[in-house]
């Protein structure tokens, strides 16, 4: 099968969709989300006939059900957990180390749900151009794509999630001065958002195969813009939680909380619609 014969698009460098045709007419259409959410290659009959979708084989399925199942709820509690601890923050109903404990355990869920999501990537069944069905490889924990768009937006996911971790970790400590919270606290916090926000991109580049758009009628369009509504909502609430030095307190403490407590919910929307992404 000669390039020529291949249609690829995609945003800049990636490849999030290719064409190609069957020996016996018609043609098969990889998209690297389908695929990997759904288990499924498009191939389009030659002619006015209806085209159809070839899906993996029952070993990924399994796999992908399993693995959309643990991502989809672990965003979902770790969201919920997030925005009970900003409530909590918010409305001065417990003390700081009940706030940091509650952010914690949704910590744990977001990595959860980031290190799931990496896994999708890792494990989904890959294409072969000239074929018309989906390749199943063995079970791997890691491996190293940065060519990939899917990939390379699951991984930032998780190095996000590890680095919000930092943020979470550090804000049990007491006594700190201004700088010290700023440098140990707010920081991670800011690279944090900064990653969740180019996973969110890089999500919209593939899905909508190039410059983000509106598709209204796709599922993991929806997904995608409401996670990356809750990034933005999160990089709002770490900018407003930058602690002055002259005076020592937030830029804006409610925007803050109210940033964590709506982006996270955003987070716990896009898990409930993952559940229903699924092969």
């Amino acid at each position: 099968m000669s390039h020529a014969e291949q249609r690829a698009e995609g945003a800049g460098p990636f490849t999030t969709r290719v064409t190609w045709p069957l020996p016996g007419g018609g043609e098969a259409v990889w998209e690297s989300r389908l695929a990997r959410r759904r288990g499924l290659l498009a191939v389009r009959a030659p002619g006015p006939e209806a085209g159809h979708h070839a899906r993996a084989d029952e070993v990924a399925v399994r796999r992908l059900r399993r693995l959309n199942a643990v991502a989809a709820t672990a965003f979902v509690i770790g969201g919920a957990l997030f925005a009970a601890a900003a409530g909590v923050a918010q409305f001065g109903s417990g003390d700081a180390t009940e706030i940091s404990s509650i952010y914690f355990a949704g910590g744990l869920f977001f990595n959860t749900g980031g290190y799931t999501s990496l896994l999708q990537v890792i494990n989904a069944p890959r294409h072969v151009v000239g074929g018309q069905a989906l390749v199943t490889h063995r079970w791997r924990w890691w491996s190293y794509e940065p060519t990939r768009v899917d990939w390379l937006s699951a991984f930032l996911l998780f190095t996000g999630t590890l680095v919000f971790g930092v943020n979470l970790l550090d804000s049990f400590l007491q006594g700190l001065n201004v700088h010290q919270i700023n440098r140990l606290i707010w920081v991670p916090d800011l690279v944090g958002c900064v990653l969740f926000l180019a996973s969110g991109h890089l999500a919209l580049a593939e899905v909508c195969h190039g410059r983000p758009r509106l598709l209204p009628r796709s599922l993991g369009w929806w997904i995608v813009a409401v996670n990356q509504l809750g990034s933005v909502l999160f990089m709002l609430s770490a900018l407003a939680a930058y602690t002055r030095p002259a005076t020592g307190s937030p830029v804006n403490i409610d925007i803050a909380n109210w940033g964590t407590l709506t982006g996270a919910l955003c987070f716990s929307v896009g898990g409930v619609l993952q559940l229903f992404e699924r092969p």
